[in-house]
């Protein structure tokens, strides 16, 4: 064991817990919507709830914005107190810096999104993908006491397209949650 293992300890945190806690990544305009005056304010509120959030958790959390129409020539990533913040390049959108960054890291990352190409990139790189909304409530309930915690009975994903709504369809035995749904719901209690 190494010196590490006893200031984990100390915190109540053993090694195991510590290696099985999935890093998170965010869509970020998909978490914020698109319909504020001040976009600029609204980012900051998410990554400031991100910030609090990050200190109560020990996620390795990346939050992704689009920058493909008013981005750089290059893609712009910073730090800020353990969130990594990126915005995509000029033409390149933030869902593809998201599927080319978790199938780059091969490793179980939560997916927070309501796109629903996105989420079915993550499940096919055995990564979870979580509803917006519902990460945004559980989040906002973790870091703001007062708020009503969403049950994580109630998060079936459900994600958004543009063209069509999307009404989840299942085989099998209705009183039973689906392996999608029962991997939602392991990745919701681990937030």
């Amino acid at each position: 064991m190494g010196p590490d293992s006893g200031e984990a300890v100390q915190q109540g945190i053993t090694l195991r817990e510590t290696a099985t806690i999935a890093p998170i990544i965010i869509d970020g305009y998909n978490v914020i919507g698109i319909f504020h005056k001040d976009m600029e304010r609204a980012r900051n509120g998410l990554i400031e709830l991100l910030l609090e959030y990050r200190l109560k958790s020990s996620h390795d959390i990346t939050v992704v914005f689009d920058g493909h129409k008013t981005g750089g020539a290059a893609e712009n990533v910073s730090v800020r107190g353990g969130v990594k913040i990126i915005y995509s390049k000029l033409g390149e959108r933030a869902d593809d810096v998201i599927k080319r960054i978790i199938s780059a890291h091969r490793k179980e990352w939560i997916v927070v999104t309501s796109d629903r190409d996105i989420a079915n990139h993550a499940w096919q790189i055995n990564s979870i993908p979580i509803a917006s909304d519902v990460f945004y409530e559980k989040v906002s309930g973790t870091v703001k006491k007062g708020l009503p915690d969403r049950s994580t009975e109630d998060a079936a994903p459900y994600f958004k397209d543009e063209d069509e709504e999307y009404i989840p369809t299942r085989k099998g035995s209705p009183y039973q949650l689906s392996k999608k749904e029962k991997l939602v719901k392991k990745a919701l209690a681990k937030l």
